[in-house]
Parts: structure tokens; sequence; C-alpha cells
């Protein structure tokens, strides 16, 4: 990569100060504020369908680890296809309409996958599954990147973790208690659902969010 050396200002400003300029700067432009918000809701009720995925394997597809072995790697599968492609694309032109689309898939996958009982339909849903939460979740990354400002990208990208890893836990706790008491498919189907509604409310902003980025380009 040949990258033109640029100057670089060193500011004094306290951390405080810095994580306080950060916050504000996410919250004030519309397109990031938008597409964490996406990515928090994904991973707080679609990602925990995981910590479920033994549970679904055992009880209600009736295998055992080699049954969850092959549902994980045909999530695996998905996400390496998704990878592929986003690696396969020359710009970035187009990638904020793949993000509301791609959460709308991993929804309708965990929906379909909450359903099924039969082992096989159940890899061929987790196929797309995966390859919905790789585009959703790569294609929010180098959103957010490419969008923010040099001297906010770090910031910026502390929410993003904060967003896909920070909720993460906090979902599979609730995953855990809805299970417990509406079964492992009906969690399932919750968070698919409110996946797609996710998927569905940043479509309709999406105009908004397109007049932003030309707003700020």
């Amino acid at each position: 990569m040949r990258i033109p050396p640029q100057n670089k200002i060193r500011k004094e400003t306290s951390v405080l100060k810095d994580m306080k300029e950060g916050f504000s700067y996410v919250l004030g432009y519309v397109p990031l504020k938008y597409i964490i918000l996406l990515l928090a809701l994904v991973s707080l009720m679609g990602m925990p369908y995981t910590v479920l995925m033994p549970v679904f394997a055992k009880e209600v597809l009736h295998g055992g680890s080699h049954t969850f072995g092959f549902l994980i790697g045909a999530t695996g599968l998905g996400a390496l296809a998704g990878a592929l492609y986003l690696a396969s694309r020359k710009s970035v032109l187009g990638l904020m309409k793949i993000i509301p689309l791609a959460a709308g898939v991993f929804g309708i996958g965990l929906l379909c996958f909450s359903f099924s009982r039969s082992f096989y339909l159940s890899l061929g849903i987790l196929v797309i599954t995966g390859l919905g939460m790789m585009l959703q979740m790569a294609s929010s990354n180098t959103m957010l990147q490419t969008l923010s400002d040099n001297d906010k990208r770090g910031r910026v990208m502390s929410f993003y973790t904060m967003a896909f890893m920070g909720t993460a836990p906090f979902g599979s706790i609730l995953a855990g208690e809805l299970a417990e008491l509406i079964g492992a498919p009906y969690t399932i189907m919750i968070g698919g659902f409110s996946c797609i509604l996710g998927a569905l409310a940043f479509s309709r902003k999406l105009p908004n969010i397109r007049r932003n980025v030309i707003r700020s380009s």
C-alpha cells in the first residue's frame, strides 16, 4: 500500500474530553449513529443464537456433538462466502444498502432456523444466516471507517467494538433466561424478528443517511 505521508498534529487533551468529543461526534452524525444502533440491536438480539445452538442441536434436532459441529460449520461457511464477496468489491459504493439487507437476511435466517426440525434444512438455513451476519458486521465496519474523520476514527471504532462485542454478553444472558421460559426455538424466533424490524427501520432512514453523507462530503 502506497500511502502519502501525513503530518501528525499532537493535541494535549484529557481522556474524558476525548471520550466526550467522540460520543458527541457519533451521536451527532446520523450515518454513524444508525449503523452503530443497528449493529448493537443485531448483536444483542440476534448473535446469542450461537449460545443456544447446543440446546437446539440436542433437544430440537435430537443430535449430539457432531450435529452441533456441522451447524456451526454451516454458519462459518456462509460467513466465509460473505467475506469473499466483500473482499471482491472494488469500492464502498452501494455498501450502505447492503447493511440493512444483510441484517434482514440474518433475521430471516434465524426465523426460519427456529421453525426447522430437519438437520439438513437447518444446515442450508445456517449458511444463509452466516452470510447475512458477516455481510452486516463487515459492511458496518467498513462504512464506519470510511465515513469517520481521521482524528476520530479510533474513537468511532471503539463504539463499533462496544456495540458488537459489548452487547453480546447481555444478549446471551437475556437469551438464556428466555430459553428457560419459552424454549430455544421461540427465543431464536424473537431474535430474528428483532433483527428484521431493525433492518426495516434502518431502510426507512436510508434517504436521510444519504443526505447527511452527501452534505458532509
